[in-house]
């Protein structure tokens, strides 16, 4: 098990969070819900992994976002019709 990056004390933990993430236009705020995430047991906070947080974002570059309701699953995210390929706009 990992020690949390914030406190480094705490024992982290896998959970499924709901997560509120502000669309690439930002016009507007989307939930996902069931999101992959890590939750310390010393400090409380929970957090995405990069690689979620790489994953949602480049997602929400690559969908139609007028196509995305308020709230969603992270699964039903990942599901959704890309637009483009891939996400032009990173650089790393």
């Amino acid at each position: 098990m990992e020690t949390c990056p914030w406190c480094e004390v705490g024992k982290l933990s896998t959970v499924m969070d709901t997560v509120y993430w502000e669309l690439p236009d930002g016009l507007r705020a989307v939930e996902i819900d069931e999101t992959p995430s890590f939750y310390c047991d010393n400090c409380h906070v929970q957090f995405q992994s990069d690689e979620t947080t790489k994953e949602i974002e480049d997602q929400l570059f690559l969908i139609d976002t007028k196509q995305l309701g308020k709230q969603t699953t992270y699964e039903e995210l990942l599901k959704m019709k890309r637009v483009l390929k891939r996400n032009y706009f990173d650089f790393t």
